[in-house]
């Protein structure tokens, strides 16, 4: 039903210290930017900061993960070693955890093969050796577990993972989400609050009356509906990404 991650949004209380690490330390080169926002081209999706100036704000202290090469994920690691970064490893691939200017969970995950970089065009600006090869990962805070899955399971998403201890599931679709009922996760991460995200598909009334009903909406928007659930997040249903 969902196609594509087109947009995630978080929110910046400073933008031009939010943009120091995006620019600086990530090597992002700005698509779009204004005295409020800023826009990022990371594989197939958009990253916007935004200062929370209106509606909707930007997930707050949201933890989410972008893409890297195998072969560039030890340089990732030597790049941000400044920043004491707390590594795990998932037994087939290992990952990098930061925090940014705003508190976001920054995740590095060494997932994608040179051909994967390549073919979604993520390269980062900074450097050849250093590919962000698209978002794969963004974890959501919710209240009710059972009731958040079976809402974004009726979008498409389908379970890859339960947690044993941990009230948490992770689900697999146009990207993972993790959904986490309050806690803490690797290098203390937090679930986001009210986190922006905007998906493609084919038929945004379809996909906004199968997981309904919501809190808030649907709302007409540029491009399609958007709708606002019971934890907060607003997820945005578009017919095309541009």
């Amino acid at each position: 039903m969902l196609t594509r991650l087109c947009r995630l949004g978080l929110e910046a209380k400073y933008l031009g210290t939010a943009r120091e690490f995006y620019e600086t330390r990530l090597g992002l080169a700005p698509t779009d930017e204004s005295d409020t926002a800023v826009t990022y081209r990371v594989g197939e999706t958009t990253l916007e900061l935004r200062r929370p100036l209106d509606v909707p704000r930007g997930g707050v202290h949201t933890h989410y993960a972008f893409s890297t090469t195998r072969e560039a994920y030890p340089d990732w690691m030597a790049s941000l070693s400044d920043l004491d970064p707390v590594e795990f490893s998932f037994g087939h691939s290992n990952s990098l955890y930061v925090y940014d200017a705003d508190g976001n969970c920054v995740e590095i995950g060494g997932i994608d093969d040179g051909n994967d970089a390549e073919s979604l065009g993520g390269e980062n600006p900074l450097s050849s050796d250093l590919p962000l090869t698209g978002i794969f990962e963004v974890v959501l805070e919710v209240t009710d577990l059972e009731r958040a899955e079976a809402q974004f399971r009726a979008l498409g998403f389908e379970v890859s993972d339960r947690g044993q201890d941990r009230p948490r599931v992770r689900l697999s679709g146009p990207v993972d989400l993790e959904l986490w009922e309050p806690q803490l996760g690797i290098a203390d991460a937090r679930g986001g609050l009210h986190v922006d995200l905007t998906f493609e598909t084919a038929d945004p009334a379809a996909a906004a009356e199968a997981a309904g009903p919501w809190v808030d909406g649907p709302d007409e928007v540029a491009g399609g509906l958007r709708v606002r659930d019971a934890d907060g997040h607003v997820l945005t249903f578009v017919t095309d990404c541009r």
